[in-house]
C-alpha cells in the first residue's frame, strides 16, 4: 500500500470517529472511522514495523483526542444546533368547544389540519377519512386537546 494512501486512510478514519462524536447520531461513521483506522494502524504494522505502527496508533489516539477537545472547546458545532425558541401552542380549548359544533376545514385533514369552527381557527382531528379544505364539518368528540371531527353534507356550514 501507498505511503500517502496509508496516510488518507488514517486521517479519513479519524475524521469520521471524531465526526461521530460530535456531530452525526448512528453509529455509521464512527464504525467506518474505527475500521479505517484499524485498517490503517495494521498496514503500518505490516509494511513498516513494529515501533511504526505502535507510533501511528499512538498518534491517531492523541489526533481523535486532539480534535474532539478543539471541536468542544471551540464550540464549533454550535452554529450548526438550533439556537431559536419554539412558542407554537396545541389548541387551548374554551369549554365552548364541544361535540356538534360545526364548521369547515381551513387546510386538508390528512388526518390533521385546520378548521374554522365557531369563528375560531383550531387543529382537527378527522376520525374516519380525509377531508379536502372548504368541507362542512361537525365535531363528533374532545378529548384533551384533540377536537375529532367528520365531514357532514350539511351545505349550510361552506363558505
Amino acid at each position: 500500500m501507498n505511503t500517502t494512501l496509508l496516510i488518507i486512510v488514517l486521517l479519513l478514519g479519524v475524521v469520521l470517529l471524531t465526526l461521530e462524536i460530535v456531530a452525526l447520531p448512528g453509529g455509521i461513521a464512527g464504525a467506518f472511522g474505527t475500521l479505517l483506522i484499524a485498517f490503517g494502524v495494521w498496514q503500518t504494522y505490516a509494511l513498516f514495523g513494529t515501533a511504526t505502527g505502535t507510533i501511528v496508533l499512538l498518534c491517531s489516539i492523541a489526533l481523535v483526542v486532539l480534535l474532539l477537545i478543539i471541536m468542544m472547546k471551540r464550540k464549533t458545532w454550535s452554529r450548526f444546533s438550533l439556537n431559536e425558541e419554539s412558542d407554537s401552542k396545541v389548541n387551548q380549548l374554551e369549554p365552548d368547544v364541544k361535540a356538534g359544533l360545526r364548521g369547515v376545514t381551513i387546510s386538508r385533514l390528512a388526518p390533521t389540519g385546520k378548521a374554522l369552527i365557531d369563528g375560531r381557527t383550531m387543529e382537527v382531528h378527522a376520525v374516519n377519512k380525509f377531508i379536502d379544505p372548504d368541507r362542512p364539518i361537525e365535531v363528533v368528540a374532545v378529548e384533551g386537546y384533540r377536537i375529532d371531527v367528520v365531514e357532514t353534507t350539511d351545505k349550510r356550514f361552506e363558505n
